[in-house]
């Protein structure tokens, strides 16, 4: 049995343009950190080539952790973040959970990057939720609540804890009525 957090193939294809865009936001933070290094590009590329059938999601399985190895050897906090943004965005086409994943780290990243702005960050997630198109919204309301499901990104380990927690509850929230989407 699937987890709930999977989503169906073509609900997967629907969020992986939306995790694109969360992620490209941030893409520069990187690129700036670490210029020549176009893993991240390349899986936001990836992300995008699915979204549009261009790719398959077992051919995306295999290469899901790619760009999440351009994190580990940077030491630069905004860089890591944005990274990981790309690569939860390309994993997308394992789980559709990866899709707030790639908003949670976006908006990280971009918190990092604006230490002197402490709305940084919830303004990220704002243009997230602003940019989301409802059949993208209807798709990411189907996933359980972050920590209800233990089988996924959405459980109890990383994503559920911390910014990247409060940045994900706060897009639920907001798909379920408490505020835009």
């Amino acid at each position: 049995m699937s987890s709930p957090q999977t989503l169906s193939e073509a609900d997967r294809r629907t969020v992986a343009a939306w995790a694109a865009d969360c992620a490209e936001r941030v893409l520069p933070l990187f690129e700036t950190a670490v210029p020549g290094d176009d893993r991240p590009r390349d899986a936001i590329a990836r992300a995008r080539a699915f979204a549009r059938g261009e790719l398959t999601a077992t051919a995306e399985i295999r290469r899901r952790f790619v760009a999440g190895r351009a994190a580990s050897g940077v030491s630069d906090a905004v860089a890591v973040a944005a990274a990981r943004a790309a690569a939860q965005a390309a994993g997308v086409a394992h789980m559709g959970a990866h899709a707030l994943g790639a908003a949670a780290y976006a908006a990280k990243a971009a918190g990092l990057a604006a230490p002197g702005r402490a709305d940084a960050a919830q303004a990220e997630v704002r243009w997230q939720l602003d940019h989301m198109p409802q059949d993208v919204a209807a798709a990411l309301r189907r996933l359980p609540a972050l920590g209800e499901d233990s089988a996924g990104p959405l459980g109890a380990g990383l994503l559920a804890s911390g910014e990247l927690g409060s940045n994900i509850r706060e897009i639920q929230s907001a798909l379920h009525g408490g505020g835009r989407a």
